[in-house]
């Protein structure tokens, strides 16, 4: 592990990591963000939100950040520079979006213009209640083959368990699948990931990964946070992620503002070890 004094780049998940349960950024989390931007320490918010959103949550809170969204697929500058795509092959999306999987799952399809779905289903939109961001009804058909950025299915998590093994038979190593959330199975183009983003990211940065730290609690967190100098894991992570990361480090709940309650002990006691009991501040 770095020492604790060299870290200039934070790497933050949204959904279940800066996020509480109720989708909102708590106060605190606001306030620890702001202070780390006025330290100098470089911002970035790496999720599998669309950029649009993402874009419109930072202009909102009004705090600086590279945006590496779309699970790794988009990568942006602080200016909204695009410095990195990656798009799913066209003969794969169209695989995709035609073949009769035998699932009940809702199938969305992410690309730059917008979030597109074949069905209405306003309970995905309790999610992006804060931001503002909703799907646009389409027949998946219509959708043009190319700048298809991911794709991602939405069910109970034993449904999507039960496609998984499917996917990858049809797929093979076309496509890469992980899961961002207990309910959400995303489809990439391969080798795209939150981790290879940020790899990108940091060397236009000049930035060594041995110097950033990052925070998450899915599998698609996974390669970022065993990419950096100090990967840590929620406290609510899902099981499939504590397992395949348990030597990193364990943080709090997101429903606590965990993150914050680290990097305020960071920021104060950087050469101390941390504990959740180590700190606490109004």
């Amino acid at each position: 592990m770095r020492d604790n004094n060299t870290f200039r780049l934070a790497a933050f998940d949204m959904d279940g990591t800066l996020l509480m349960p109720n989708h909102q950024l708590g106060d605190k989390t606001l306030h620890t963000l702001r202070q780390l931007a006025a330290r100098a320490v470089t911002l970035t918010f790496a999720t599998g939100r669309h950029y649009l959103e993402m874009k419109q949550v930072l202009a909102n809170i009004d705090i600086p950040g590279y945006l590496i969204t779309g699970n790794g697929t988009r990568v942006h500058a602080l200016d909204g520079t695009l410095l990195h795509a990656s798009n799913l092959p066209e003969d794969s999306f169209r695989e995709l979006v035609g073949h009769d999987w035998r699932t009940p799952a809702s199938l969305h399809v992410f690309r730059d213009d917008g979030w597109f779905t074949h069905h209405d289903n306003p309970e995905l939109l309790h999610a992006h209640a804060f931001s503002g961001f909703r799907y646009q009804v389409v027949e998946l058909a219509k959708i043009p083959a190319t700048g298809n950025s991911k794709v991602c299915f939405c069910a109970p998590h034993e449904v999507l368990a039960e496609l998984v093994p499917v996917l990858e038979s049809h797929f093979g190593n076309r496509l890469d699948f992980c899961f961002s959330a207990h309910d959400c199975l995303d489809v990439m183009p391969a080798g795209s990931n939150k981790g290879s983003a940020l790899a990108l990211l940091t060397d236009r940065l000049e930035i060594p990964l041995a110097e950033c730290m990052a925070f998450g609690d899915a599998m698609n967190d996974r390669e970022m946070l065993h990419s950096v100098g100090r990967g840590l894991v929620m406290g609510n992570a899902l099981p499939l992620l504590r397992e395949h990361a348990a030597q990193l480090e364990v943080i709090g709940h997101c429903k606590d503002q965990a993150v914050s309650h680290f990097l305020q002990h960071w920021l104060n006691y950087p050469d101390r070890p941390y504990s959740l009991e180590s700190f606490s501040f109004e």
